[in-house]
C-alpha cells in the first residue's frame, strides 16, 4: 500500500487533501505537522512513497522565521531523505510570491531550488505549484486569506474592510488544488503533462459583493447564477462560515382560507420554487400565462390538475397524488388551476420559469371550467 505524507497536514489544504486520501483504499496517510517531533519526521520520511510537502511559515513574529520554516526545512526534508536513501515523489506547495523579491517568496523560492537539487541528484519525482490565494472550508479567517475573512466576516454579520475595492485579486480553490495534487500520485501520474489549477481573477469590491449577495440570500431567496462554476464553489465557502444556530431559518408563510403557500428559492437563470399547503375541497390557480410556465408536483395527498388552450372548451384532466410523484407541464396559453380532492391537507410544490414581477405578473384570471363568453378566435 502507498505511504503518503502530507508535511503540515493539520492546516488549510493538509486537512483537505487528508479528507480525499482517507476514502482512497490504495494508500496511507501520514501526517506531519509543527506539534510533531524531528523524530516522528524522520520515521515518516523513511517509508513515504510520496510526499505532499505543505508546511511552511507566512505570518511569523519574526520575519527570521521565513528562512528557518520554508527554506530550512525544506533542506532537513531532503537531508533525511537522502541519510535514508530515499527519493519519493514530492508535490510541493509553493506560492505565486516565490517570483517577488519579499522574503516569504524569497524563502520558497529557495525551498523551490532545494528541491529541484533534490530530484537532480536522486531521480525523484518533483512537482512544484506556485499557489495563489487558495479558498475553501476550515481556511482560518483574519490571518491572510482574503476570502475566509469576508465569507466568515459577512456570514457573522461583521464588518469587512476593503481599503481599494478596485484592486483585483486571483484565486484558486481547493478541491481544485486538491485534484492537482492528487494527479500526481504514482498510480495515475499524468505523463502528458500535470494537472493545471484553475484561476479566477475578480476585484475585492466584487468578491465581497458575490459574497453579501449570498448572504442576502437567506431573506430575499435570491440565488446566484450556479451554472458559474466559481459561483457554486464560492457559495460552498461561505456556507462553510455560517454559524451552526442560524443555518436553519423560518421562511415566510402566506396564508389565508385556501391553505398556505412560502416561497422557497428564486433565480434569473430558473425561476422560483415555491411550496404550498391546500385544504380540502379548495381550488386554486384559474389563471394562464403568455410565457412563463410551470410544474407542478403533489408530494402529499391527492387531487386534479385541470387546464384547457385558453381558445378552446376542451379541459384536460390530470388525477395527481404523493405516492406517484408526478410532475405535470403548464404551457403558455393554457388557463389551468389544481383542486384538492382528498380528505387532507395537500401539498403541492410549484416551480415556475420566472420570478413574479408584481409590474409584469403575466397572470390573466380565467376559469377553467367556465369557458369565456367571448373566446379568442383561432384565428386572430
Amino acid at each position: 500500500m502507498m505511504k503518503v505524507l502530507i508535511t503540515g497536514g493539520r492546516g488549510f489544504l493538509g486537512r483537505n487533501i487528508a479528507a480525499h486520501l482517507g476514502r482512497r483504499n490504495d494508500c496511507e496517510t501520514l501526517v506531519f505537522d509543527r506539534e510533531d517531533s524531528q523524530s516522528g519526521l524522520k520515521s515518516r520520511l523513511r517509508v513515504a512513497d510520496v510526499v505532499f510537502h505543505l508546511a511552511g511559515v507566512n505570518r511569523p513574529q519574526d520575519p527570521g522565521e521565513f528562512e528557518s520554516g520554508n527554506a530550512g526545512f525544506t533542506e532537513r526534508i531532503c537531508e533525511v531523505l537522502r541519510e535514508a536513501g530515499r527519493s519519493p515523489a514530492i508535490v510541493f506547495a509553493s506560492s505565486i510570491q516565490a517570483g517577488a523579491g519579499n522574503p516569504y517568496g524569497l524563502s520558497k523560492r529557495k525551498a523551490e531550488r532545494t528541491l529541484r537539487a533534490f530530484a537532480a541528484s536522486t531521480g525523484a519525482r518533483l512537482k512544484i505549484h506556485r499557489l495563489k490565494n487558495v479558498f475553501g472550508k476550515w481556511c482560518r479567517p483574519n490571518y491572510n486569506s482574503v476570502v475566509a475573512t469576508f465569507c466568515h466576516n459577512i456570514a457573522n454579520e461583521m464588518p469587512i474592510h476593503i481599503s481599494d475595492p478596485g484592486r483585483r485579486v486571483e484565486l484558486m480553490y481547493v478541491d481544485d488544488v486538491v485534484e492537482a495534487f492528487l494527479a500526481e500520485l504514482p498510480v495515475h501520474a499524468r505523463r502528458d503533462g500535470h494537472c493545471e489549477i484553475p484561476c479566477f481573477s475578480l476585484t475585492l469590491g466584487e468578491l465581497a459583493g458575490r459574497i453579501q449577495s449570498f448572504h442576502d440570500m437567506r431573506t430575499n431567496l435570491l440565488a446566484p447564477d450556479f451554472a458559474v462554476r466559481f459561483n457554486r464553489q464560492l457559495y460552498a465557502t461561505y456556507l462553510s462560515y455560517v454559524p451552526d444556530e442560524v443555518r436553519r431559518r423560518q421562511l415566510a408563510v402566506k396564508a389565508d382560507r385556501r391553505g398556505s403557500l412560502i416561497e422557497f428559492i428564486k433565480s434569473k437563470n430558473f425561476g422560483q420554487i415555491f411550496i404550498s399547503r391546500t385544504r380540502p375541497g379548495v381550488t386554486r390557480g384559474n389563471h394562464y400565462h403568455h410565457t412563463k410556465t410551470e410544474q407542478f408536483l403533489v408530494v402529499e395527498g391527492e387531487g386534479v390538475v385541470r387546464m384547457r388552450n385558453i381558445e378552446s372548451s376542451e379541459v384536460l384532466e390530470y388525477g395527481v397524488r404523493g405516492e406517484a410523484l408526478q410532475a405535470i407541464d403548464i404551457p403558455p396559453g393554457y388557463t389551468h388551476s389544481i383542486e384538492n380532492t382528498g380528505d387532507g391537507d395537500m401539498i403541492t410544490l410549484f416551480w415556475a420559469s420566472e420570478i413574479f414581477d408584481p409590474d409584469r405578473p403575466d397572470t390573466y384570471f380565467l376559469p377553467v371550467l367556465e369557458p369565456a363568453e367571448n373566446p379568442i378566435p383561432a384565428t386572430a
